[in-house]
């Protein structure tokens, strides 16, 4: 009874994976579109979901951008 008391998660990336929102925005925009909206090596020289996703695990300044551009496309 309590759970339908407890306020919604109210983060829009809740429950959504990097690697989801990486292969999405491939999807959307290509490699080369990509790396024109977010200048990162990750996605101009020889990019793939993989290094992107290790590149960005430890980089927050490129996740945070990656993931802006993942809010702004809802």
């Amino acid at each position: 009874m309590e759970q339908a008391n407890k306020p919604r998660n109210q983060d829009p990336l809740h429950g959504i994976t990097l690697k989801e929102i990486v292969t999405q925005l491939v999807a959307q925009y290509g490699w080369e579109e990509l790396g024109r909206l977010i200048n990162i090596k990750c996605f101009i020289s020889d990019p793939s979901i993989s290094s992107s996703l290790k590149f960005l695990r430890k980089t927050p300044w490129a996740r945070q951008k990656v993931e802006a551009l993942y809010l702004r496309k809802e």
